[in-house]
């Protein structure tokens, strides 16, 4: 059953009922055009949706299995949606290895104002309800009122890195940090997590594996993935593969490396990874030197087809003030700590980078075109 409702005691209450029926839950993003929520719900097929008026049926409605618990939406890079179906184990997983993990406790209180519709936001709302932690939940992110919440008992919370630099985090005991690449310089009281919708949000915290999960890398350094979080299935009709082999391994589609102290380092989406004049470019590693330029609010670095190079390194620049950074003295900060091939050959200036809920780039948009300038 879809559930269209804002986050908050009501959105918890709709939860346990549907569960408590034995059926799965689809949270929709409330924040999507009318016809974007029309072909999500055309792709998943869900039986019912609940809103402030109460449960209306659907049809074509696709049945779940026994011991579902949650279809949450994910599109990838194709923009086609389709849904990752988590069972109550792996729910359940998901929550007791986190909290083991942060060490939290019975007089804690999660604060949940990521967008329930994603499985970082809805995480936090499911952990606190498996493990019987207090919870809190805002209909989205405001730093004044995360604040309140922080001041009133609320002593764990889930942020991207957006929402971390508009508040005081010396409030939180501990903040889980997802979502975008985070700051250089985070508080000590973070915690960086690295998951996907098909393992129910983060299993690897600070680089290391939570209780239960198995990372390796394959030959070409893509992360695989085992534990008792990951999806059981895709669910819609464009849900053409199952991305977890015999083995129960997952295939990422992400490329890390060990590091020397023994921590998982996420290099990028291999999708990503910008090959020019032969030479391999991680655009994260890009945008990180390009960040240290005052010139610049935001930067995305991405590939664009290019008949001499095979692609190009771009970069789309959010100016921080009125002085626009040029192209030469972008190259120039690069090669401070970079081989010179990983400097962009071309700046496009924006007003604005498109981005997920949760904060990440959406670098796909940017190359087909982007927002305007």
């Amino acid at each position: 059953m879809a559930i269209d409702l804002p986050g908050g005691l009501g959105f918890v209450d709709a939860l346990s009922r549907i569960w408590d029926a034995g059926d799965a839950a689809l949270p929709l993003d409330r924040r999507a055009p009318a016809a974007a929520r029309a072909r999500l719900l055309h792709e998943l097929r869900p039986s019912a949706v609940v809103d402030a008026d109460g449960a209306h049926a659907l049809d074509d409605g696709l049945e779940t299995e026994a011991g579902d618990a949650l279809v949450m939406s994910t599109s990838g890079s194709t923009g086609r949606p389709k849904g990752v179906v988590l069972t109550h184990d792996a729910v359940g997983a998901s929550a007791l290895a986190t909290t083991a993990r942060l060490g939290l406790g019975p007089g804690d209180t999660w604060l949940a104002c990521l967008p329930l519709s994603h499985v970082g936001g809805l995480g936090v709302v499911t952990r606190a309800m498996v493990t019987g932690t207090g919870l809190i939940v805002h209909d989205g992110f405001d730093a004044a009122a995360a604040e309140v919440a922080a001041r009133s008992g609320a002593t764990a919370v889930s942020l991207v890195a957006t929402a971390l630099a508009r508040i005081d985090a010396d409030l939180f005991g501990v903040i889980v940090l997802g979502g975008s690449r985070p700051p250089s310089d985070r508080p000590p009281n973070t915690v960086t997590t690295y998951g996907l919708t098909e393992t129910g949000s983060g299993v690897v915290y600070d680089g290391r594996p939570l209780d239960g999960v198995e990372v390796r890398l394959a030959g070409d350094g893509q992360i695989q993935l085992r534990c008792p979080m990951s999806m059981r299935c895709y669910r819609g009709r464009s849900a053409l593969h199952h991305p977890i082999d015999a083995d129960g391994w997952l295939a990422t589609g992400d490329v890390g490396e060990w590091r020397e102290d023994g921590r998982l380092h996420v290099a990028g989406r291999r999708g990503d990874l910008i090959v020019t004049g032969g030479e391999n470019v991680w655009p994260e590693q890009v945008e990180a030197a390009l960040r240290l330029d005052p010139a610049i609010g935001e930067v995305v670095v991405a590939g664009v087809d290019d008949p001499e190079w095979g692609q190009r390194v771009v970069a789309w620049v959010v100016p921080s003030g009125p002085a626009e950074p040029t192209l030469d003295g972008l190259r120039a900060r690069v090669r401070e700590v970079l081989p010179a091939f990983m400097a962009p050959k071309e700046l496009r200036l924006i007003g604005e980078i498109p981005r997920t809920a949760l904060g990440k780039p959406e670098r796909h948009r940017l190359v087909a075109g982007g927002p305007p300038t």
